[in-house]
């Protein structure tokens, strides 16, 4: 159902049938929470024979009304994390971001400090162009 003009929308939940057994809600579960599918699978059946009754009507209408992942939804693991990490809470993912940009500043103003504090030309050169 994804067109190739619209972006892919990573927030959602889609279908994962590659990975799927019957319909691919459980992978597609799995994939969106960051839980591994074997969890996820024991988990609903589980919940079936216990006579959790909506289960299987939400499994059947997550089947029908869900897209199919689609196939560049990642482009490696790390960023499968990244995703998964930002649909779980979205304001953490923020925090960790912030802080590894402070800490790339950080660093950068090291090696900076270290080239400039040993070549006083260099210093001169870098304070005339603030």
């Amino acid at each position: 159902m994804n067109n190739s003009d619209q972006p892919i929308k990573r927030t959602r939940f889609y279908l994962d049938k590659l990975n799927g057994k019957i319909f691919g809600v459980c992978a597609g579960v799995a994939d969106y929470t960051g839980v591994d599918v074997l969890w996820v699978r024991v988990g609903t059946v589980a919940l079936t024979i216990c006579g959790v009754g909506f289960i299987p009507l939400a499994y059947f209408l997550m089947a029908v009304f869900s897209d199919n992942k689609p196939a560049g939804l990642y482009h490696d693991r790390e960023e499968q994390k990244f995703w998964q990490g930002v649909r779980q809470s979205p304001a953490r993912t923020a925090r960790e971001v912030r802080a590894r940009f402070r800490d790339i500043d950080r660093r950068l103003a090291d090696v900076e400090n270290f080239y400039v504090s040993s070549n006083p030309r260099l210093s001169a050169e870098i304070e005339k162009l603030r």
